[in-house]
């Protein structure tokens, strides 16, 4: 069934907009393809951006928080496509344009979100970064129609971690989040302090 993606705020668009609008920053962004793109360019496929945040509850599951709002940035005509993402943070004042970025995450977003799109529930598609293993993984949320902002992870939600992977996690596999969460919660524990029992 198909992902059902949740509206992104007006101001990120805007901010994404704006930035897709001005020479200044389409040039100096570090993303050659974006640079040299042909025809216009137009901001899709919105996700909400998240962080994992370890919980003090022994076995709970972490809290996720929003930090931000990523756009595919494509390029009028094929073949050229998706051609860089374009990303906004939450500040005191609003959604702002954080930054434009290519690379391999990004088309290992759009395989993910492909992935997604087979399977037979319907999920909201969020990307969800876990700092401290330098991963990056599409995080399938079973309640599609829940707030964006505001929603936080089940265990019957689906884990897709993009590629490159840490060490250990295979890149594009499926994964239910209470089966991956084990593995997660290990490595996300902060190492025993000098001195003191293991």
């Amino acid at each position: 069934m198909p992902l059902l993606v949740p509206p992104a705020p007006a101001p990120a668009l805007r901010s994404i907009l704006a930035a897709l609008s001005s020479p200044t920053a389409v040039q100096e962004a570090r993303t050659p393809a974006l640079r040299n793109a042909q025809g216009p360019l137009t901001a899709e496929h919105p996700l909400p951006v998240h962080v994992f945040e370890p919980t003090d509850v022994p076995g709970g599951l972490p809290r996720a928080r929003l930090t931000g709002w990523r756009f595919h940035i494509l390029a009028g005509g094929w073949p050229q496509g998706t051609v860089a993402a374009g990303e906004t943070v939450a500040t005191a004042d609003g959604w702002v344009f954080s930054r434009f970025s290519e690379g391999p995450f990004l088309a290992s977003t759009e395989r993910a979100l492909r992935q997604g799109d087979t399977l037979p529930a319907t999920y909201q598609p969020h990307l969800l970064s876990v700092p401290s293993l330098y991963m990056l993984a599409l995080w399938l949320h079973c309640d599609p129609r829940a707030d964006a902002s505001t929603a936080q992870p089940t265990p019957a939600d689906v884990l897709v971690p993009l590629a490159p992977a840490p060490p250990g996690i295979a890149p594009h596999r499926l994964h239910r989040l209470a089966e991956l969460m084990p593995l997660l919660s290990v490595r996300m524990a902060p190492p025993p302090l000098l001195g003191s029992p293991a």
